[in-house]
C-alpha cells in the first residue's frame, strides 16, 4: 500500500485531529485514514447522479408535512 506524508500542518490542526481520533477510539493514523477514505468514496459527479436518480424515483410521490407530524407528536 502507498504511504502519504503531509508537511507543515498547523499545531492547532494536529491538536484537533488527535482529539477527534481520541473521541473515535482510534490512533491518529487510523483517524486520518478514515478521513481520507470518507472524502474519496464518491466524486461530485457520482453524487449528482445518485441524487438525480433518487429525485426522479421520488418525484411522483407526495409526502406529509413532517413539521406538522413532529408538532403532533410533541403535543402528545
Amino acid at each position: 500500500m502507498a504511504e502519504l506524508l503531509i508537511r507543515n500542518l498547523e499545531p492547532e490542526v494536529i491538536k484537533r485531529l488527535k482529539l477527534r481520533a481520541k473521541q473515535n477510539h482510534r490512533s491518529l493514523q487510523c483517524e486520518l485514514k478514515s478521513i481520507v477514505e470518507a472524502a474519496t468514496k464518491m466524486s461530485l459527479e457520482e453524487a449528482r447522479k445518485v441524487s438525480n436518480a433518487w429525485h426522479k424515483r421520488l418525484s411522483n410521490r407526495s409526502f406529509s408535512d413532517s413539521a406538522k407530524l413532529l408538532r403532533e407528536d410533541r403535543d402528545r
